[in-house]
């Protein structure tokens, strides 16, 4: 196997990266690709309370452990198999578990803030923004949490107004300018994730 090639696929939460990524991962033969997730990277927060664990702010950079991540790639892109993070949204921490991902042809990297870490830009060889609406995403991410990860109403409203959006602003929106390629309304756009699927299998064609 050739050096893989790293996607990475960044945007607001909510915007339908997820969409785009599981769509990008049943086009192409599993053996051939994998995924990591700048999410499942959160810091430990064995030392804290869960009412302490709440009140961080997880959508600013410091709540990654963005080192761990970095290295994560790199070992990937030398063939070394990673031991990747499971984290638990419901107790706002890492599980003692973790999953096993070996190198494929191509590497999925994933996160709201994947374009904002120069590190983690640098080592990515396709850029993909997906570009969202604010009312489509805040829709979207109220009825993810609620389903998913047993999060109230009043609590995710509160998270978005004092965190999300800010850091979106802050952070997300401006790394935009990073992107090779801008999906609008995530995916929804059929002909947008058709090409980037017709263009992944290419270069996998192209790297056997």
């Amino acid at each position: 196997m050739k050096k893989p090639i790293f996607i990475g696929i960044s945007g607001g939460s909510g915007s339908g990266k997820t969409t785009i990524v599981n769509r990008i991962y049943s086009e192409v033969p599993e053996k051939s690709i994998c995924i990591i997730e700048h999410d499942a990277y959160y810091k430990d927060q064995s030392e804290l309370t869960y009412e302490q664990r709440c009140k961080t702010n997880y959508d600013h950079p410091f709540a990654f452990d963005t080192d761990l991540f970095v290295e994560h790639i790199k070992k990937l892109k030398d063939g070394e198999t990673i031991d990747k993070p499971i984290y638990d949204y419901e107790i706002h921490n890492r599980k003692k578990e973790n999953v096993m991902v070996e190198p494929k042809e191509i590497i999925i990297v994933e996160g709201l803030l994947v374009f904002y870490e120069e590190r983690i830009r640098d080592l990515l060889d396709i850029k993909i923004f997906v570009d969202t609406d604010a009312d489509i995403r805040i829709m979207r991410r109220i009825m993810r949490d609620m389903k998913e990860r047993g999060r109230t109403l009043d609590s995710i409203i509160s998270q978005y107004v004092d965190t999300v959006r800010p850091a979106h602003e802050q952070f997300i929106e401006p790394s935009k300018k990073y992107a090779d390629i801008i999906v609008t309304e995530g995916g929804n756009n059929l002909v947008a994730v058709d090409l980037m699927v017709t263009k992944i299998k290419s270069l996998l064609y192209k790297n056997q």
